[in-house]
């Protein structure tokens, strides 16, 4: 807009010398331009006499001198103030629709079910998710994929997207975040909700196979729920394929409408585990030699055995150590660089932790309230959160057990003991109990 600002001025200057001084004064120089499309230049006024007035006497040498100036404008408009408002609000809405209708398949080309690292941990999601890639519409729909965060979701959602378009180019398909659905459900009701319902819609529904990620965000976001709801029936209806991705299972996800929980417990359910050592390893392995770098073994051995809650944060600490040794100019990574790398996120200060920190974590990954995780409700959707904080407590920082009773509403030393003794058990028995406890505590670590 700036250059067509500049031809503005430069057809001033013609137009000062062809057009008799008050007529120059009084209208022309009042012209304004404010947008340019197509070829042609927008200009605004203040009236529509002032409007009027212009196009009457002096278009023609308006025009001539467009012609002079520039090859690019090749027509021109003139509006009221009250038609440029109008004018720019119209094309900002249809900006936003195009927006929200563009679509989102970019996926990641390194996310692939061979780079997938397949273990003892992920083998059945793993089957569940090339089972849908390779038959989309078949039996397993919805396909539902829960786990701790950094445990290859996404990889997997980004896998069955490339195993798709690789092998059925003809499908329309998108992946959004959680964020990214509501992001555009949202942007079209700025204007108005019967625009935003047709745009919306016409993104949403008419493809054949819809990916989202992150689906615990939407719990706090009721009116997309309802439009989630009925995207999810039409899709389910026209054998559509569903794949969603979250990291707790529908039943735990706080505040989710009941009728959306049994929508997606219609299908397959499925959840990635913690890996054990020896698929940390190969992940390792795996990520080295896909991006070339020169690690000694003791130094994969090393991040493994102590990096066991998060598959993400232990790729960037090998990316850290290959860094480290790159700075040094070493032809390949030691101990001496991992142990630089990994002292800021595996040796942790105790001291930097405090019980108002995991509290707050815990409040934040169950959505409740503090008042309602150290009160007196006793609800199964408090209690269990309660019991799992205090458990985090007393394994994370050495406090006596009656002080961290009295951070709960004044409990005794034996409720700590029982709510510490029933986690435990669960942690052995259960693999998601393991995992809630390790997301929480990667969490409280990073906070």
């Amino acid at each position: 807009m700036q250059k067509m600002k500049e031809i503005w001025q430069e057809i001033l200057k013609i137009l000062q010398n062809e057009v008799t001084a008050v007529s120059f004064d009084l209208w022309i120089k009042a012209l304004e331009p404010f947008d340019f499309s197509e070829g042609v230049l927008y200009l605004s006024i203040t009236s529509e006499t002032a409007k009027n007035r212009v196009l009457k006497l002096h278009k023609e040498q308006i025009l001539k001198a467009l012609k002079k100036v520039s090859d690019e404008v090749t027509d021109f408009k003139i509006m009221t103030i009250d038609e440029k408002d109008s004018f720019l609000k119209e094309n900002k809405t249809n900006e936003a629709d195009e927006k929200i209708n563009r679509p989102i398949n970019n996926f990641n080309p390194k996310y692939t079910f061979d780079s997938f690292v397949v273990g003892n941990s992920n083998k059945f999601v793993y089957a569940a998710a090339r089972g849908v890639a390779e038959n989309p519409f078949s039996k397993i729909n919805p396909l539902f994929i829960y786990g701790g965060v950094g445990l290859g979701k996404t990889h997997l959602l980004h896998a069955i997207g490339n195993y798709i378009k690789d092998k059925n180019p003809e499908l329309k398909i998108i992946y959004a975040t959680c964020e990214k659905f509501i992001y555009d459900y949202v942007e079209g009701l700025k204007n108005s909700k019967d625009r935003v319902n047709s745009s919306f819609r016409e993104k949403y529904r008419n493809l054949d196979v819809l990916m989202v990620d992150d689906i615990q965000f939407i719990s706090k976001a009721t009116a997309t729920q309802e439009e989630f709801f009925h995207t999810f029936n039409d899709l389910y209806q026209n054998n559509k394929q569903i794949i969603i991705a979250s990291d707790r299972p529908p039943k735990e996800i706080a505040t989710l409408e009941e009728r959306l929980k049994s929508r997606f417990s219609m299908g397959l359910i499925q959840d990635i585990q913690t890996p054990d050592y020896e698929t940390r390893l190969a992940i390792l392995q795996k990520k080295a030699q896909q991006e070339h770098y020169s690690i000694d073994d003791e130094v994969l051995f090393y991040i493994a055995e102590n990096c066991d809650t998060n598959i993400r944060e232990m790729e960037g600490i090998l990316s850290k150590v290959h860094f480290y040794a790159n700075l040094l100019g070493k032809e390949s990574a030691t101990m001496e660089e991992v142990q630089e790398a990994l002292k800021d996120q595996i040796r942790i200060n105790k001291q930097d932790l405090i019980p108002e920190r995991i509290i707050d974590c815990v409040c934040q990954y169950y959505s409740i309230n503090k008042s309602d995780l150290i009160g007196k409700k006793k609800n199964k959707e408090i209690v269990e959160p309660r019991q799992i904080c205090i458990y985090l407590i007393c394994e994370m920082l050495d406090l006596p057990l009656s002080s961290i009773g009295q951070l709960f509403g004044g409990r005794d030393h034996t409720t700590v003991i029982h709510s510490r003794e029933k986690i435990t058990n669960l942690i052995k028995n259960n693999s998601r109990y393991k995992t809630i406890v390790n997301d929480l505590k990667s969490m409280a670590k990073r906070s």
